[in-house]
Formats: C-alpha cells, structure tokens, sequence
C-alpha cells in the first residue's frame, strides 16, 4: 500500500478549505514519545476546532493518499502516536476540541469533545455532583479521545470497568471523511454491530473520535483508603477476596506495591512521604468508595483484623482523613514517575487470570536470572489482574548497559504471560511497539478479522499506518 507524503504542494491544497491557524509547523512535542524510544516525523500539524474541520483533513488525506496520525495528550506509551518511518504523515491534533458539549445529571451522562483533558472532565462531573470514575496517572494531561482510542484502564477498572465500559455513544470522523453521528445516551441500542466497541481501542487505525457521551455515577458519599503489609502477593490476593466478601462493590481499587518500588521512591523522590520505617516486600494500597451511614475507617479496621487473625497481613496503616488518603495515593502515583528517574531496561504492561498472577511472579524472576542480573519493580492494579513487570538495571549500572538483552527480556515476561494465559498488553494498546507481540501470540482468526475489518474502513491504509497491525500484515489481505 503506497502512502504520498504530506508535502507543501498538498498543504496548499487543503490549507484554504480551513480556517487560518489549522495547519501549524510541526512543534517537537508531537514527535516525542514519553519512554524516549521513538522520534516521530511529520509534514504538518492539523488543529481543527470542530468535527466538520476533522471531516474535511480526512477527506484530502485520503483522496491524497497522505498518511494521518490522530494525537491526543501525547502520554500513551507504545509509540501509537508517533511514525518514525514511511512516507511523512500529517498528525491530526485534537486540542483545540476541549469543549464539554453537555451534562445530563439526571441520566448520569457527560458529552464531551474528544481533546477534552480527563481531569476537566473528572471536574464537569464533579459540578454536577456526579463522578467520571476514569482515573491514572496521567490525567492531567491525557485526552478523552486518546484515553478512548487506547481504552485505557488506570486504577478504578476493578469497580468501573475499562475506558469502554464508560461510553454509551461516540461521534467519529471515518478515513473518508464521512461522520458517524453515534452521539447516543442510550443504555440499551441493539440495531445491530456495535461500531462503538470497534472503534474504542482501534488506535486511531480505523478512522478519528471526535466526541464521546461519557457515563457518569453517583459520587461515593463516605471514602477511605489503607495500606496493609502482605506477606506475598498469594497473601495479597487472599486479602482481596476477603475484601470483596466482606466490602462487595466497595473497594474502588486494590493495588499492589512492591519493595522495590518504595526503594525507587526513597532513591529518587525522598519528598513522597512513606507510611513505613523500612520498607516492606510487599503491600497492598485498598481504596473504598461508600454510601452515607457507613464509616470507611471502621471497615477497613474490621477487614484488617479478620485479615491478620487469618494470617493475610502483617501491619497496616488506615488514613483517619481524606488528606492522608491522598498522601497514599500520592506515593501509588509516583512510582511511575521513580521509574522513569531509574530508567528501566523492558517495561511490560501485562494482565493475567488473578490466581495466576502468584505463581508469574514466582516464575518470572528465575527465568530472567537466566538472561543476566536485573532488579524488578512488580506493581499495578492486583484487582483486575493488570500488573505493571518493569525490569531495571542492577545499581551502578544503565539502562544503556543492557540494550542488547531488551529484546530477549521481553520475549522472555511476555512468552512467560502467554503460556499462562495471559495478555502481553493490558491497557497501553499494541501502538507500534507491540506490533510483532501481536503477530506473534494473536489468534489467527481474530487477525484475520481485524485485517479484514481494516482494508473495509480504511482501504488506502491512510490512519495510523504501522500502529496495531503492521504494513506486511496488511499485504497478506
């Protein structure tokens, strides 16, 4: 499939079909990538301000043949918003489509332009009296559309449910320019394929979300948090079902935390406050979100003496206000960050069935003894079996010592999370990073069809080319 580049001659020829100020010199922030690894090229940045603007780049994009990158908040972090080879794209900015078009209190629905950042979101909700549960790290920055685009997880999935479980319709631009006015808030629609699910983790691949009706909830009346001390991630697992038995819906998140992220933290961020003198091996962070007449603290303090007198826990600390909530909230959320002062050889966003996850953990250490010496910052979100297996350079050493064992390590975590039968990519996407992960341990029929569902959305292959499935992948249609 032969891509044209995005050249001057075809700027001029969309530039008057725009308003003044859409089509910009490409700034070096949409050619990064958080992790470093890729530095993207482009022949342009388009920054419409309205759907139809989208509607009528893609349109001369693809009676060119120019090849489109969609760009949300830049913070995805598997290369899908970045194209380092082929023909020069146009990246297609969303940025300037903030608006919350929207809010429907009573239905529990936000309609919301897809450059809206996810915390203005989270705030719209908030002045309804309402909640937008998506919640991660990034969410100062990260825009709906990339968050939809991507179907990102973040730490309120256990109760919530994934990006897509948090949408009731979307309006899309198609590779062809045409909209899809899916704009819907109804709960219940069964007039046949659901484009809405098709769309949501496609990547930018199959055509550009430019709005999406958000579901909303009622805002917890009562929350609390804890940290408790387990033994091993089996006790860390054991304390979660009794969690749940005892809690039900609850527990809005259960994380795990691992010594090795504290010892990161200590290192690098000696400001993030730690409950703890020493450090544990392991601790789980549990996050509640109740009805009024129920005492967050008093629950947590119930579960932690069923849990010690069963043996799950060892020590624990219960935050007495929300300030101290946010202090553990702080240091979960910071690890990320300690990594990255780190610097990790291979990071592996992986998910697992959650009683396997004891038994990857034991086995994934051994066999990367095998490959050399490494330390492991095993941390995520233990509820939904999303584990976050980033493996780091022994201290006085680089990253840059071990570039030539990064291929071997990953092959390593994620051969290791197939045969349990696990995904090599829980709620980061494929991008361009995962492309051969997803050749490789994907079923044969599954890509087929999204090879097949590909060539019929986007024939000229102009969205996102190199993200998800490869340019050889489409060849073999």
């Amino acid at each position: 499939m032969t891509l044209t580049p995005c050249t001057a001659d075809f700027l001029n020829e969309l530039s008057p079909r725009l308003p003044e100020g859409t089509l910009r010199a490409p700034a070096p922030r949409f050619l990064e990538e958080p992790r470093g690894r890729w530095q993207g090229q482009a022949g342009a940045v388009a920054c419409p301000s309205c759907t139809e603007d989208v509607a009528t780049i893609l349109r001369a994009a693809n009676d060119a043949r120019v090849a489109v990158v969609p760009y949300g908040g830049g913070t995805g972090l598997v290369g899908g918003q970045v194209a380092a080879d082929g023909a020069s794209p146009l990246v297609l900015s969303l940025e300037r489509m903030r608006n919350i078009r929207a809010v429907h209190p009573a239905e529990n629905v936000l309609i919301a332009e897809a450059g809206a950042i996810l915390a203005d979101v989270q705030k719209a909700a908030e002045d309804a009296g309402r909640l937008f549960p998506l919640s991660l790290a990034s969410e100062g920055s990260a825009q709906i559309g990339g968050l939809l685009a991507t179907n990102a997880g973040g730490v309120n999935v256990l109760r919530y449910g994934n990006a897509r479980d948090l949408v009731l319709g979307l309006e899309v631009v198609m590779p062809d320019g045409r909209i899809w006015n899916g704009l819907k808030r109804l709960r219940k629609d069964n007039t046949g394929y659901d484009l809405r699910h098709l769309l949501i983790g496609s990547e930018g691949t199959l055509g550009v979300i430019t709005a999406a009706s958000l579901r909303l909830f009622a805002r917890p009346a009562r929350q609390g948090a804890a940290l408790m001390v387990v033994q091993n991630p089996a006790a860390a697992l054991a304390l979660l079902a009794l969690a749940q038995t005892r809690l039900a819906e609850g527990i809005s998140a259960f994380e795990l935390i691992s010594g090795m992220g504290l010892e990161f933290l200590a290192r690098t961020m000696p400001q993030v406050r730690q409950p703890f003198a020493a450090p544990p091996e392991w601790m789980v962070l549990i996050d509640l979100g109740l009805p009024q007449g129920i005492d967050p603290s008093g629950a947590l303090e119930a579960l932690f003496a069923d849990a010690l007198d069963a043996g799950f826990v060892s020590d624990g600390v219960i935050a007495q206000n929300m300030s101290q909530r946010a202090e553990f909230w702080s240091l979960r959320e910071s690890i990320p960050e300690a990594n990255r002062h780190i610097g990790a050889v291979s990071s592996h966003d992986i998910s697992l069935p959650l009683s396997a996850v004891p038994e990857f953990i034991d086995r994934a250490g051994p066999a990367l003894a095998g490959i050399g010496e490494f330390r492991v910052n095993c941390f995520g979100h233990l509820g939904d079996g999303n584990l976050h297996y980033n493996v780091f350079p022994t201290h006085g050493r680089s990253r840059a010592d071990h570039d030539h064992q990064r291929d071997r390590i990953k092959t390593c975590v994620h051969d290791l999370v197939h045969d349990m039968g696990g995904s090599v990519s829980a709620e980061h996407g494929i991008g361009r990073l995962k492309t051969g992960d997803l050749e490789k341990y994907g079923d044969p029929v599954k890509l087929a069809a999204m090879r097949a569902i590909k060539h019929a959305l986007d024939p000229n292959g102009i969205m996102n080319p190199g993200a998800v499935l490869t340019d050889t992948e489409m060849q073999r249609e």
